[in-house]
């Protein structure tokens, strides 16, 4: 009878440590429907039982198995659910993990000694499954910062592109306007000479004081604030904005974009629709900026806002 027992107990082990029962292997195409055995919320009732340590290493073996196989699931889900190319295959193989659970499942029936070695294989194996969930985890994650900032660049470029097709149209509409000014006051007019109508003719003329400083410069423009029916909430805004651009030197030129005067028109001889002296006299300048603010922003609070958000007006 003792020899008969030792067969049987030799036979049972061999079982557990050589893993007769056969692995299945998952693929990444069946893996979320998988059926893992450890994924059950219950542990099988041998591990359960209250037996020594090594019984205790077992179960927190299966355990830490049951939660890498649920996150295989869960990368693979994410990945096929964001349609994105993560520059690497979406497969995880769980062969090794499965076998290693199943032969520390099958074990339970033997004595506790048996146990620490094939809970170490489940460990193992855990670790691998859980190095490779990292890799495609890491490869999602990356894909899609790529796919924000892919589409950050692309929205920041149809923004530029909208705001550079806006200035043209409206310096478009301001050159056709001029040339309407110019001819209705050549056929009108009888002669004289002085400044011309500005790009939008203000309803209130002013040629300037003569002052071409910046303090007489501000002097004009505040004078002129009064035809457009803005006060002096407009005026401060007006100062910032071209303290800005020009500091209010009627003379101010921009060598990178050629851009010149107290407004900084850009070229410089627009300003010729508000007088034939604008390269001299600040106040011309001053008459064609407040018409171009007027045009463009409805008052100088709106220009120093727009300045103010995306560096120019």
């Amino acid at each position: 009878m003792t020899t008969a027992s030792a067969l049987v107990l030799g036979v049972v082990a061999a079982a557990a440590l050589t893993g007769t029962v056969p692995a299945a292997t998952a693929s990444p195409a069946d893996l979320s429907t998988a059926t893992f055995s450890l994924a059950s919320a219950t542990t099988p009732t041998a591990l359960s039982a209250a037996r020594g340590p090594e019984v205790q290493e077992a179960r927190a073996a299966t355990t830490a198995a049951s939660t890498s196989m649920q996150a295989v699931a869960s990368v693979q889900n994410d990945i096929a659910s964001s349609g994105l190319d993560i520059g690497q295959p979406a497969d995880v193989d769980t062969s090794a993990l499965e076998k290693a659970t199943e032969r520390l499942e099958a074990a339970s029936a033997l004595p506790d000694t048996f146990l620490p070695n094939l809970a170490d294989d489940v460990t193992a194996a855990t670790a691998a499954v859980d190095q490779r969930v990292a890799e495609l985890r890491g490869g999602l994650d990356a894909a899609v910062a790529k796919k924000a900032e892919e589409e950050a660049a692309e929205k920041a470029r149809q923004e530029a592109e909208a705001a550079a097709a806006a200035k043209a149209a409206a310096e478009k509409a301001a050159a056709e306007e001029a040339a309407s000014s110019s001819s209705s006051s050549s056929s009108s007019s009888s002669g004289s000479s002085g400044s011309g109508g500005s790009t939008w003719t203000p309803p209130a003329s002013g040629g300037g004081s003569g002052d071409n400083s910046p303090g007489g410069a501000q002097a004009t423009a505040r004078g002129m604030l009064a035809g457009y029916g803005w006060g002096d909430d407009q005026f401060s805004c007006l100062v910032s904005l071209w303290n800005k651009e020009s500091g209010w030197n009627y003379q101010a030129y921009n060598s990178g974009s050629g851009a010149f005067g107290i407004p900084q028109a850009l070229p410089g001889s627009k300003m010729s629709s508000a007088g034939a002296d604008w390269a001299s006299n600040a106040g011309t300048q001053i008459a064609w900026g407040l018409g171009y603010i007027s045009g463009r922003y409805g008052s100088p609070c709106g220009a120093w806002g727009h300045s103010q958000s995306v560096g120019w007006y």
